[in-house]
């Protein structure tokens, strides 16, 4: 008969140590101190009585929960002097028909467990009053949530004994203290619903429908603040003043954005040339300057010094001139984005000017013209090539 007492303990530690299989849900721990009246089947000579106990509850969804209990009691005879000593240990599992949330959970309950009846003070061991047994039990009943950590708990079980077919009965009242914890992968909090939680979101305010990347941010490739689904001027040159279009700012309003704008308080309606100035601005000479970037590359560093140092050489020598360094690419490829490389690599040899070789940056102006400008075919490798260049012009205005 004892091995339902390993039995239970080892159910209720399975239990307790089974790891969350669902995705998220809360789990509670009752502890569940109770008193009740147990009711004795006749063949025990036991009167009803007093009995006192605590269960640990372990709820691991909001349908089902195991509870571990031990309860006690100490029942007079009822044909003989003297009382008994009532233990018992049980493993019982209840379903609920309602989650933790409501404030009312009815539940069914069933289980099994070993009681102890022995003997009294003083008295006289009589059949059916002074053994161990196997007790199996169903039963029903309600909590009822004050709170969220206090419930209280109505219960009426029915216990048949296993060895002598006996039927017991037990209604009791308690009072419930809870512990709450959620378990599983929460969904993280997206407010923007863009794919990327609010935890990572750089931008939590993205358009609805809005292409991101694992930022949260709209992708702004020419990074003027303007993301690329509303930015007209898709190529802006890296740091130039944008207006809400995503397109650089021409403050004097004379057809010249002022990253390129050498005048940049024209009056207004003036005529003006391509640098943004009034007047007539004539090229005089033009040098064709020998330097090599990389696939795709703006960067160089001081190789061709030498050869820029030519146009350097020049302006010294004519202080009323101005230079325009003009970068141009082939066709090959898109030509937004030639364009934006034609800006980058005209403005790699203007800061080589206009840095190391000491040029006066007002004199210094870098345009880029894309594939808008070949001097050769684009349709053959050599033609190509010759299209690929920086060109450096010698202006005086008139």
């Amino acid at each position: 008969m004892n091995i339902m007492r390993p039995i239970a303990l080892a159910a209720l530690t399975a239990c307790l140590a089974t790891p969350a299989l669902a995705e998220e849900r809360q789990e509670t721990i009752y502890l569940n101190p109770f008193a009740g009246f147990q009711y004795f089947d006749d063949k025990r000579d036991l009167s009803e009585t007093g009995t006192f106990g605590l269960g640990v509850e372990y709820r691991f969804t909001p349908h089902w929960a195991v509870e571990a209990v031990y309860s006690r009691a100490d029942a007079d005879r009822k044909d003989a002097p003297g009382s008994s000593d009532f233990d018992e240990l049980r493993l019982d599992g209840l379903y609920y028909f309602a989650g933790q949330d409501e404030a009312w959970n009815p539940y069914l309950a069933f289980g099994a467990g070993h009681a102890d009846f022995g003997d009294g003070p003083a008295t006289v061991r009589t059949a059916g009053t002074n053994h161990d047994e196997s007790r199996v039990n169903v039963g029903a009943g309600v909590r009822y949530n004050v709170s969220d950590s206090i419930s209280l708990r109505g219960d009426l079980r029915e216990f048949h004994g296993i060895d002598e077919s006996t039927f017991d009965t037990m209604v009791s009242l308690g009072i419930s203290f809870a512990f709450h914890r959620t378990v599983g992968e929460a969904a993280p909090a997206d407010s923007d619903n863009d794919g990327v939680p609010d935890t990572r979101d750089q931008c939590p305010g993205t358009p609805a429908g809005a292409a991101v990347d694992s930022t949260g941010c709209e992708p702004d490739a020419d990074m003027d603040g303007v993301a690329d689904a509303r930015d007209a001027c898709p190529n802006t040159p890296e740091g130039a003043d944008v207006d809400a279009r995503g397109c650089e700012l021409d403050s004097d309003n004379d057809g010249v954005v002022n990253s390129k704008d050498q005048c940049p308080n024209t009056t207004a309606g003036a005529e003006v040339d391509a640098t943004g100035c009034e007047g007539v601005t004539e090229t005089i000479e033009t040098f064709e300057i020998e330097v090599k970037f990389p696939t795709n590359s703006s960067v160089i560093g001081d190789t061709y010094d030498d050869e820029i140092r030519r146009v350097a050489d020049f302006l010294n020598e004519n202080p009323e001139t101005i230079v325009e360094i003009a970068g141009h690419t082939d066709s090959m490829g898109e030509a937004d984005y030639n364009q934006f490389l034609s800006q980058r690599r005209a403005e790699a040899v203007a800061e080589r000017l206009t840095g190391p070789l000491g040029v006066d940056p007002e004199r210094v102006n870098a345009i880029g013209y894309g594939e808008e400008a070949p001097i050769a075919s684009n349709d053959t490798a050599e033609g190509r090539a010759e299209n690929r260049r920086v060109e450096a012009r010698i202006q005086v205005r008139r």
